[in-house]
């Protein structure tokens, strides 16, 4: 009885230590990049404030009440949004249902026979009666022994996957937020653009207006008349393609707030009503791969990969059963559940594959080869996302010069403005000084206009590069946890 222990004992310690056997690699995070900048260079003349936090809500530092509603709206009833979460949640069943193969499988059934036996062949029952009826209740149990961690790296995979959709409805969210910010702004930068233009348009008719004057008394031509008229025409045909652009962003906003293109938001919104924030957070590289959504999905998806290798190992390795089938038999339902009518069987299978013309092997390195390729594209993301926030760093640094540059040409054309047109007043010279005045100053307030709408979109471009700051949102890491 002692050797008989002993052997038991030795045979449960061994499946135990089988059972701790996980094959396949253990999933690694990248390193985060050694640098600790973005540019071969330091930038300078630009609000950069390195190592900041990145707001949840970045979008209030533009100071719009206007903008702050829209997205809250989208937030609330953007269909795509919707979707994604509708996904995560898949994901994330999908991963429950995964880890629920750990245990043992337990199912119940129940049968009622009648039947007669024939005279040639002994009667089942123990009374040897010919005609008979039984009852039948049976508990089935199965359960495989994860020997070799097949399971457990399968279920490692699908909570790999749950985290790669987490990081999916990120990014929906991110391109909302940022879709939604762009189209506000690009609403509030074509206004500016638009009121540039109907001031030269103003100008340009009070302009015809005074050189008609000028005719009727005899000191204007029909040339000076024609030029009056043209620069008014060329002036009036710059308002209709941003009237069109203007629609187009509404309609836009609209889908994406959720509503139809008959209910979008009024575009009244100019950059006088908005501010341009007056310190840009960065993110240092080695947390901007921690931050960005596109880079965590990466780094999902070669954490899956890393278990599917393990899956496809196991899956070349002996396979164990272990079921069980108690139950209960009887003619009468009486007596069912009698103890002299309970049955049980206990059966334990190993399971080996001897030849599948090495299609076992072929999966293993087609998973392998995948692993791989996870890698490849981790690391395209990573120094996808350092060119991204390096290419917004320098386009902002870029815009400021361009700003100032545009404001000193506006201020300049505008003073030879208004010095051709004294000229005019008093007579010293004609209309077309005036008209070259006018069309120069018009194109430096339309550029100025351009180039401050810039300036607001890579302000949004560099929140959409860092990642856009969810990470910080208590409620949405609360979502996560659970």
């Amino acid at each position: 009885m002692g050797k008989r222990n002993g052997l038991r004992a030795g045979f449960v310690a061994a499946a135990f230590a089988l059972a701790a056997c996980t094959v396949g690699p253990n999933f690694q995070r990248p390193a985060p990049p050694t640098v600790s900048a973005y540019t071969p260079a330091p930038l300078a003349g630009a609000p950069f404030r390195y190592g900041a936090a990145v707001d949840a809500k970045w979008w209030t530092a533009f100071g719009s009440t206007e903008l702050d509603a829209d997205e809250d709206e989208a937030l609330r009833a953007n269909a795509d949004l919707a979707a994604a979460e509708a996904a995560l949640r898949q994901a994330r069943e999908l991963y429950l249902a995964q880890k629920a193969s750990a245990f043992p499988t337990v199912t119940l059934g129940g049968s009622g026979l009648g039947a007669k036996n024939s005279a040639t062949i002994a009667s089942p029952l123990a009374n040897n009666a010919e005609f008979y009826t039984l009852y039948q209740a049976q508990l089935n149990l199965t359960y495989q022994i994860d020997v070799f961690g097949g399971v457990r790296r399968a279920t490692e995979a699908a909570a790999a996957q749950a985290d790669n959709q987490r990081y999916l409805v990120e990014a929906a969210y991110l391109t909302l937020t940022t879709g939604v910010a762009n189209a506000v702004l690009q609403i509030a930068g074509l206004n500016a653009q638009l009121d540039a233009v109907r001031d030269t348009i103003g100008a340009d008719q009070h302009t015809l207006d005074l050189t008609r004057q000028e005719q009727r008394l005899g000191q204007a031509s029909n040339a000076d008349i024609a030029a009056a008229e043209a620069a008014l025409a060329q002036a009036a045909s710059a308002a209709p393609p941003l009237l069109k652009q203007i629609d187009q962003q509404r309609d836009l906003l609209a889908a994406l707030m959720g509503r139809p293109s008959a209910a979008a938001p009024a575009a009244d919104l100019t950059l006088a009503s908005v501010r341009l924030p007056a310190e840009l957070p960065v993110s240092l590289p080695a947390d901007l791969v921690r931050q960005r959504p596109d880079v965590l999905a990466a780094e999902a998806n070669l954490h899956v990969a890393s278990a599917q290798v393990g899956v496809a190992i196991a899956a070349r390795l002996p396979s164990f059963t272990l079921a069980a089938s108690p139950g209960v038999t009887a003619t009468d339902v009486a007596s069912l559940f009698s103890g002299d009518n309970a049955l049980w069987t206990i059966t334990g299978d190993v399971a080996q594959t001897v030849f599948d013309a090495g299609a076992a092997k072929h999966r293993q390195k087609a998973a392998e080869a995948a692993f791989d390729q996870a890698k490849a594209q981790y690391r395209s993301a990573a120094l996808g996302a350092l060119q991204n926030v390096a290419d917004v760093l320098q386009a902002i640094v870029a815009d400021n010069d361009a700003d100032r540059d545009a404001e000193a040409a506006a201020a300049a054309t505008n003073r030879s403005l208004g010095l051709a047109e004294g000229a005019f007043k008093a007579g010293e010279t004609g209309v077309l000084p005036v008209l070259s005045a006018q069309g120069a100053a018009a194109q430096a307030e339309l550029a100025l206009a351009q180039t401050r709408a810039a300036r607001y979109a890579d302000a949004v471009a560099l929140f959409q590069a860092l990642g856009g700051g969810w990470w910080n949102d208590p409620q949405r890491q609360a979502d996560a946890a659970r």
